[in-house]
């Protein structure tokens, strides 16, 4: 969940984790810890045509999320971080 300063300029004053509550660490509208950023459209056949759904889950709660998954989550290294 994020608290914005201006909401018209998404200048982050604060963000949350959905699942646990924990407020994550910022510095100058920069997330400072691993943040999973979440916004799905949901589009036809769905149960929830023409939602949109945000939340931010932290990396501690996505540890224990993917490790619930049936087909584990496929990972690759990358040697650049933009």
């Amino acid at each position: 969940m994020r608290k914005y300063k201006n909401q018209d300029e998404n200048q982050v004053l604060e963000i949350y984790c959905n699942c646990c509550g924990k407020k994550l660490k910022t510095e100058k509208d920069l997330v400072q810890e691993g943040v999973f950023p979440v916004h799905m459209q949901w589009g036809y056949f769905s149960g929830k045509d023409g939602e949109c759904h945000s939340f931010d889950v932290c990396e501690k709660c996505y540890d224990r999320w993917v490790a619930s998954f049936q087909i584990p989550v496929e990972k690759n290294l990358q040697n650049e971080l933009l």
